[in-house]
């Protein structure tokens, strides 16, 4: 453990044990990830890597924190979606920071396959956490909450994920994703989407079920389209 982290680390669980009910407490968990979010984020989704590598302690302190507190069996469904949310984005950070500078995540060694957390002793890679934990919640949203550190990917919110407000925060990432035209371009008649729908076709189901996802966020309907994939860039977000 780092020194460094240890006297606020102990500081902290003393108050979450003394002072704050479990669910204040996990919410505090995530405040701690939102205040480097907006240092760091613009409202654009881009991400300061450079000054954020200079002041990575918080960071570390905050993941140290999610291997203290990992998430229990009783946790309501909104409370394990912003634990695995959030620390998909944190992860994902510490790695890009860790190599910065870098053109793109995929400039690194299986990136998604790298074991980047120990929760109980059993560690997770960022694959894990999306396919066999955050997938399996059956919330397609997922995939516009959670980002890749690329151009092409649904962009970092500036705001950590938190239960209480979590079905709105979900709405908001997908619509914000959607109606970008840099992400996807949609008529009535014509879709050009990215490619997340087709990777994870699978959880938006059938085309009729996609096209009624789309129109239930977007607020738009469709007359059978043609769907194409747009091109994905994986140059970082910065």
């Amino acid at each position: 453990m780092n020194p460094n982290l240890t006297i606020p680390l102990l500081a902290l669980m003393i108050f979450y044990s003394l002072a704050a009910p479990e669910a204040t407490a996990q919410q505090n968990i995530h405040y701690r990830w939102q205040n480097q979010l907006e240092t760091f984020v613009s409202a654009e989704g881009k991400v300061n890597y450079r000054a954020w590598k200079k002041q990575k302690t918080a960071l570390d302190a905050y993941i140290l924190t999610l291997e203290q507190f990992p998430p229990q069996i009783d946790w309501p469904r909104s409370e394990i979606l912003a634990f695995w949310i959030n620390a998909y984005n944190a992860l994902t950070v510490r790695l890009i920071l860790e190599h910065y500078p870098i053109g793109s995540i995929r400039d690194l060694k299986n990136p998604w396959d790298r074991p980047l957390i120990t929760l109980q002793g059993k560690s997770y890679t960022l694959n894990q956490i999306e396919h066999d934990i955050l997938r399996k919640l059956d919330e397609p949203r997922i995939h516009f909450a959670i980002n890749c550190a690329s151009v092409s990917c649904p962009k970092l919110q500036k705001e950590a994920f938190m239960s209480y407000k979590m079905e709105a925060q979900l709405t908001r990432a997908a619509y914000a994703f959607l109606t970008d035209s840099n992400q996807n371009i949609l008529h009535e008649d014509r879709l050009q989407l990215s490619r997340i729908f087709l990777w994870f076709g699978k959880d938006f189901g059938s085309k009729k079920e996609r096209l009624d996802f789309i129109g239930n966020v977007t607020g738009m309907r469709f007359k059978d389209p043609k769907i194409t994939f747009l091109a994905y860039d994986w140059r970082l977000n910065e």
